[in-house]
């Protein structure tokens, strides 16, 4: 059966099954394939893209524009000082005129109540860049990198070190259940993820040949790992509590004697950046030979361009 996403859009990665991740991963090698060797199509001409951005952005924003521009739509930065978001205007009513001059909309911000709402209100694919909860754009670039680099997803042992409840550990989790990955959280227990999302990710891995496992013991943990991921210590919002982060975290950074006790040499290290070296992953790993996170900052790009193409 044909795969068909026309009108979907992504808040959580929970909404999508493995079929449907798997549909977009190949969509994704295929633009890929085609940026790479310059064949120019113009799928989105006469598209229009509705970008809102409550928090800052590089490799989002940079990806969400460049890749509908190739295709000929034209994309629209609206930033909170220039839209009336939730201040003079209901985010339903902003959403419903929105999705009357729009054919999608991006939203990057803080609540995902506020993400969930565009998208039940504007009629129109709405897809998620960044919340406090999740972060499901950046962990289909994650998953698209670790195939290249390993070759398969099924099986592969992940391991996240760091803020284990973070919108980026949360997504990856629900990704990696989705696709059958072994996915362990590394992170002290005051910053483990909430247990609901572990139980019903179990119940992902369980049907999809994966399993989760959360510990607060880092080399034991990342023995026989295929991929260490790691992130800020301190999410955009809570710089107020760097300090008292970067005290609970110290143990858990990504260096050299963390890759090594993986034990295999094909191991590789992800980070979805920005990064802070010399904190949560030091220089030599990240611009060391193991590190992938320049082909995973790329494929945001390449994966962001196959989530619009299936589903506008």
């Amino acid at each position: 059966m044909a795969t068909n996403l026309k009108g979907r859009s992504l808040l959580t990665l929970k909404e999508y099954s493995p079929e449907e991740i798997r549909f977009l991963l190949d969509i994704s090698r295929q633009v890929k394939s085609e940026r790479r060797t310059g064949t120019n199509h113009q799928r989105f001409v006469g598209k229009t893209l509705a970008l809102i951005f409550e928090k800052r952005s590089t490799r989002t924003r940079c990806a969400f524009e460049t890749a509908f521009g190739e295709e000929g739509g034209y994309p629209s930065f609206l930033s909170i000082d220039d839209i009336q978001l939730g201040e003079k205007e209901s985010v339903e009513d902003t959403a419903r005129v929105l999705g009357r001059m729009f054919d999608a909309i991006q939203f990057r911000g803080f609540k995902q109540e506020t993400v969930e709402a565009l998208a039940t209100h504007s009629g129109v694919p709405v897809y998620n860049g960044l919340t406090d909860l999740y972060h499901p754009t950046q962990i289909l670039a994650d998953l698209l990198t670790v195939e290249e680099a390993h070759g398969r997803l099924r099986g592969i042992k992940m391991v996240f070190a760091g803020d284990g409840r973070n919108n980026v550990a949360n997504t990856l989790m629900i990704g990696c259940a989705k696709m059958g990955l072994h996915y362990v959280v590394a992170a002290p227990m005051e910053l483990w993820p909430a247990q609901s999302l572990v139980d019903e990710c179990r119940r992902f891995a369980h049907t999809n040949g994966g399993t989760i496992r959360v510990t607060d013991n880092l080399m034991d943990a990342v023995k026989g790992a295929h991929v260490i991921y790691t992130d800020v210590w301190a999410s955009m919002g809570e710089e107020s509590k760097k300090a008292e982060r970067e005290a609970l975290l110290r143990p858990y950074q990504v260096n050299s004697e963390v890759m090594n006790a993986t034990g295999l040499e094909e191991a590789v290290f992800l980070h979805c950046l920005p990064a802070v070296k010399g904190q949560e992953v030091t220089a030599d790993v990240i611009d060391g030979p193991k590190s992938r996170a320049w082909d995973e900052a790329e494929n945001r790009k390449h994966t962001i361009k196959a989530l619009m193409l299936a589903t506008i």
